[in-house]
């Protein structure tokens, strides 16, 4: 049976599609068939995370009837299979996001877990991805203006009945003016899934077109992001065991 799980935000610019990546990516890795989706239709950025910003046919091309969806996925390096969306601004002429609930028909059984990057906000746009999606995160930085608009993405799924796996609290630097995570938790009234710490690695490896669970997998992120990735799979995740010999030490200072 598909999953098929939203990555949401409400707010902008916490995180949302680097996590939707690296959650797919970290899945593919641990041998799970996953197809992550680029849902953002007005402000796509997936493909440019994943270094495929000009494929031949994209999810608008399957939302506007111009091809089957199963031909715009594409087998990415990490073992993730990718729909993107198309970056021009023309290809949102005659679009309708409702039709994304017709089209994920086609795709049901073509992977066990489906991983839907939404647009941000609470439009038609991530309304429509709720709707369509079985289960939901959301993602969100240790601020009040991010949780508070986390907390109506939360009151928004809970009124369409989409169930809310819970939180990734995203960019954590450890400061005292952040907002706790057991203060985030009692907030939000869902639970804190995965605490993902500021890291250097991540926009190193979003420069480099990757995601850094594959760029950087000794990272301090990355850990995380397989830790959580682990966990939505049911599976019991183990710190791996850091090697003493200095070669490896050098990599784990370089990975930050």
């Amino acid at each position: 049976m598909t999953r098929i799980i939203a990555v949401l935000s409400a707010k902008g610019g916490v995180g949302k599609t680097t996590t939707t990546s690296n959650i797919g990516a970290a899945l593919a890795e641990k041998g799970k068939s996953v197809i992550v989706i680029d849902g953002n239709v007005t402000t796509p950025n997936l493909s440019l995370h994943l270094g495929i910003p000009l494929a031949p046919i994209t999810l608008h091309d399957a939302l506007k009837g111009d091809a089957h969806i199963r031909s715009a996925i594409y087998k990415h390096s990490s073992g993730m299979q990718v729909i993107p969306a198309s970056l021009s601004v023309g290809a949102l002429k005659g679009l309708n996001i409702n039709k994304l609930a017709g089209a994920l028909m086609n795709l049901l059984g073509a992977a066990e877990i489906i991983l839907i990057d939404g647009a941000a906000g609470l439009g038609k746009e991530a309304t429509a991805i709720m709707e369509v999606s079985d289960e939901m995160i959301i993602v969100t930085n240790p601020d009040l203006p991010a949780l508070t608009d986390a907390l109506k993405a939360i009151k928004m799924a809970n009124e369409i009945g989409t169930k809310v796996l819970g939180v990734v609290v995203n960019r954590v630097r450890g400061h005292s003016h952040e907002i706790s995570v057991s203060e985030i938790r009692d907030m939000l009234e869902v639970p804190v899934i995965a605490v993902v710490p500021e890291d250097k690695a991540v926009p190193k490896a979003i420069a480099a077109k990757m995601p850094v669970v594959n760029y950087s997998p000794r990272s301090k992120a990355s850990r995380e992001f397989k830790r959580l990735a682990a966990s939505i799979a049911g599976e019991a995740w183990t710190e791996p065991t850091k090697r003493k010999n200095w070669f490896d030490r050098m990599l784990d200072y370089l990975a930050g």
